[in-house]
């Protein structure tokens, strides 16, 4: 994650005044952390195709009116707003995905013209694409058993943190962070090739 020396942020005092019920915060955070959400977007859209319609700023904009619309949110810091907007991203992904497959099943189109939306992901054998609607059912399942490892997938993969900084967020070392990512990707792995 990248973090701007030499300035101080205000999204820790703006947390705060969301915590204690302030709400106009709201219309401050996401400004004050901008760059970064661009950043995490920008790497969810990686994988995409060439001419994927959403780019960065609509996927930003898209996940903020969806993590503020309703239920009221609460973040227990700067770390945990982008990993929780990170999250955000990959679902407003998934259900453009869901979307367009929808939209193509019922337009009668054939399976050479289904659109996929994929995921670069370096394994043991270079890069592998990923179906994003099979991965996002495969982090779900693995949410299911362990939902601290699908934690981690996220910071990891769609929030673009190091294991250092997701150590850091979580409060537990940085071995047992490396030691889990491998474990939660062979596990992902094993599920995918099915």
């Amino acid at each position: 994650m990248v973090r701007l020396q030499g300035m101080s942020s205000p999204a820790p005092d703006l947390l705060k005044k969301l915590q204690t019920g302030d709400h106009s915060a709201v219309s401050e955070l996401t400004p004050a952390l901008y760059r970064e959400l661009r950043r995490i977007a920008g790497r969810h859209l990686a994988g995409e195709r060439p001419n994927h319609t959403l780019q960065a700023t609509a996927l930003v904009h898209e996940a903020y009116l969806k993590l503020f619309e309703g239920a009221e949110r609460k973040f227990t810091d700067e770390v945990h707003f982008l990993a929780v907007a990170s999250r955000v991203m990959r679902q407003v992904l998934v259900d453009y995905a869901r979307a367009r497959a929808a939209q193509k099943r019922s337009a009668g189109a054939g399976g050479d013209e289904f659109w996929k939306a994929s995921l670069e992901v370096s394994g043991e054998k270079g890069v592998e694409l990923l179906e994003l609607i099979e991965l996002d059912s495969a982090i779900q399942a693995l949410a299911a058993e362990d939902e601290s490892l699908a934690r981690l997938i996220e910071m990891r993969y769609f929030g673009g943190m190091t294991a250092e900084e997701t150590a850091e967020a979580l409060g537990i070392s940085v071995h047992v962070v490396r030691h889990d990512l491998r474990f939660a990707q062979a596990w992902l792995r094993r599920r995918l090739t099915r």
